[in-house]
């Protein structure tokens, strides 16, 4: 081992939103009012003020997230908060309007491709963790369409777990799923606090991807020092490929 501890990278995690998917900026108040006019498509005066509730739930939903519990928030619970059944028929179309309203946000970077490729020909595990309201069922299918779920080794969802990051449980979690202990995981993402300072406490290294404009109300201040900075995907693989030469016994060098 190096000097500063060194170990071998045996697996990569990414997050989701603004790193496999490049960032953008989002009119959030903007995905509830295309619910909320499919919901009530036949009483445009309820529109508003179902669009707020909704909106207004999913805040709390997140707000708990960053708290001290780091509890995690499903889409289904959401709407619950704010008077709607998600099963209930007109919340099944206005969830149709929804998923429309986000398919242009969700198209993979075109790097995943190679850069999953080609660190699982260097015998590296590639996982997803992302903190989410949506289902498995959802990010799999994006990741189907986008031609790269079949390079996948595991992946983690907040909407499944009673967490979300920086929570060290769901790191823990997901390092179990890939089958690799967190000393050996690199953690890949945009956000300080969740996706550096989140990692780096159960012993992951983590490389941050600086180019996600986050808003100031889902920030929160952290001292953090990321592992390594990938200013584009690929990067990532000349980090994890040094990591692994730094960790090798000398007599294999």
């Amino acid at each position: 081992m190096t000097a500063d501890g060194a170990r071998d990278v045996r697996a990569v995690v990414f997050d989701w939103g603004g790193t496999l998917t490049p960032w953008h900026t989002v009119d959030l108040a903007a995905q509830w009012r295309d619910f909320a006019a499919e919901y009530h498509v036949d009483e445009p005066h309820l529109r508003d003020d179902l669009a707020a509730r909704i909106a207004a739930a999913e805040d709390a939903g997140w707000r708990r997230g960053r708290g001290d519990d780091h509890a995690s928030a499903r889409f289904e619970e959401i709407l619950a908060e704010a008077g709607v059944v998600a099963d209930d028929p007109r919340a099944v179309v206005a969830g149709a309007a929804y998923r429309r309203f986000w398919e242009p946000h969700t198209w993979t970077d075109p790097q995943v491709r190679p850069l999953w490729e080609a660190l699982r020909d260097n015998g590296i595990r590639v996982g997803v963790l992302s903190n989410t309201i949506w289902s498995r069922d959802y990010h799999r299918g994006v990741f189907e369409r986008d031609g790269v779920l079949d390079l996948l080794d595991a992946d983690v969802y907040s909407s499944e777990t009673p967490w979300v990051k920086p929570h060290p449980e769901i790191f823990r979690f997901a390092a179990d799923r890939v089958g690799v202990a967190p000393e050996h995981c690199v953690y890949v993402g945009d956000r300080a606090y969740e996706d550096v300072h989140g990692p780096q406490a159960v012993g992951m290294r983590a490389i941050w991807v600086p180019h996600s404009d986050i808003p100031e109300g889902q920030q929160v201040a952290v001292d953090a020092v990321p592992d390594g900075v990938a200013h584009e995907l690929l990067d990532v693989l000349d980090l994890v490929l040094g990591w692994r030469a730094d960790a090798a016994p000398a007599a294999d060098r």
